[in-house]
């Protein structure tokens, strides 16, 4: 039996493999798809989200996104909803901090190292596309 061509790929380049290359790819394009009038209160919405989970945990992030929801809180979490958390899925942004608070503890603890991942390629994707200079 011959093996197959190494040079040949086996998959489509641009069809992701891995679920980093999907939270990847959904993060850049939730980024992208913010408005120039939302982008700054965005941004700092993203960039807390990370600090908030190490620093109080999952269900106090997702409070503190909800005081914000006029400043960048709320469709932050709608992109957080979309990005197809382990029990979360089919979130949506209003509900998903109720969700989150309703979890068992491990499905809690996963979905905790999962939005930490997810604020990981968010913070990226805001940097990576910012028109800012600093």
């Amino acid at each position: 039996m011959a093996r197959p061509d190494p040079s040949t790929p086996t998959r489509i380049a641009s069809q992701p493999r891995l679920r980093q290359q999907v939270w990847a790819l959904h993060a850049y394009q939730s980024v992208n798809s913010v408005e120039d009038d939302q982008r700054k209160d965005y941004e700092i919405a993203v960039n807390d989200l990370g600090a908030d989970v190490l620093r109080g945990g999952l269900a106090a992030a997702m409070a503190a996104l909800e005081r914000k929801r006029k400043r960048g809180g709320s469709l932050l979490l709608d992109h957080l909803a979309r990005a197809g958390i382990s029990g979360l899925e089919g979130a949506t942004g209003q509900d998903l901090p109720d969700r989150v608070r309703r979890l068992d503890l491990d499905a809690y603890l996963l979905a905790t190292r999962e939005v930490l991942q997810l604020a990981t390629w968010f913070r990226r994707a805001v940097q990576a596309t910012s028109k800012e200079e600093g």
